[in-house]
């Protein structure tokens, strides 16, 4: 897979074994080698790519620092020799967390992570004017499966995958809730932060809850609002 990234790291070290690594194990392109967290964003206004391999304990700015100063859409790989940052390395995109010093099997084990995070990006292909037709692929293993939006029960978000609930059953999809909802309009509805629902598939609602099927799904106070506004839209 051709992915462009660039490394962020104080440790010159650290920073050629990454570049080695990248280059015999993978196909993609090392766009640059950043040694600071002001020489990072300095490069990122002028070069896109797709992620960033990122350092945490750096000088000035931490790499925790640096990422809540990036568009919020920047995937990251952290790399640090402390494992006591990885519950915060999770409020951003993080697609992985490598602990220092990286070993060609665990860096292997991140390639594989890191394809399938761009490979399983949903695409939402509508075949006519309704949402009747309309589908999407998703990719599960090494297979490419076709999803109707009408057989969508819920997205239910869990760290670093979604949890896709259909008719037939579920499928993992690596990628972050926030990215999902950016591809879905009505009758999708994000409602709680881990929880997208098609308003289609509800029975009930009842106690800030909604129930499909048998599944109970908890409505957060922050989408509450938006949620029942829309389903207002349908009350007598």
């Amino acid at each position: 897979m051709n992915l462009k990234c660039i490394i962020i790291d104080d440790e010159p070290n650290a920073v050629n074994l990454l570049e080695v690594l990248i280059a015999q194990t993978t196909s993609w392109q090392l766009t640059g080698k950043c040694y600071n967290a002001l020489e990072a964003i300095a490069f990122l206004k002028t070069h896109k790519v797709d992620f960033i391999f990122l350092d945490i304990n750096m000088p000035h700015l931490t790499g925790i620092e640096l990422a809540g100063l990036l568009p919020k859409d920047t995937r990251i790989v952290f790399t640090t020799a402390y494992a006591e940052h990885a519950a915060d390395s999770y409020a951003f995109q993080t697609i992985d967390y490598l602990l220092k010093p990286v070993t060609l099997k665990r860096f292997l084990a991140a390639v594989q992570k890191i394809e399938a995070n761009f490979s399983s990006q949903l695409q939402i292909h509508p075949t006519d004017t309704t949402t009747s037709d309309e589908y999407f692929f998703v990719k599960s293993g090494k297979v490419l499966r076709k999803i109707a939006l009408n057989d969508i029960l819920y997205f239910a978000g869990e760290k670093e995958y979604v949890r896709l609930a259909t008719v037939a059953g579920e499928i993992l999809i690596y990628r972050r809730l926030k990215e999902v909802e950016e591809q879905l309009s009505a009758p999708f509805v994000r409602v709680h932060n881990s929880f997208i629902v098609n308003t289609k598939m509800l029975d009930k609602v009842q106690d800030n809850h909604i129930y499909i099927g048998q599944k109970q799904i908890p409505v957060s106070d922050k989408f509450r609002d938006a949620f029942m506004a829309v389903i207002r839209q349908r009350l007598f």
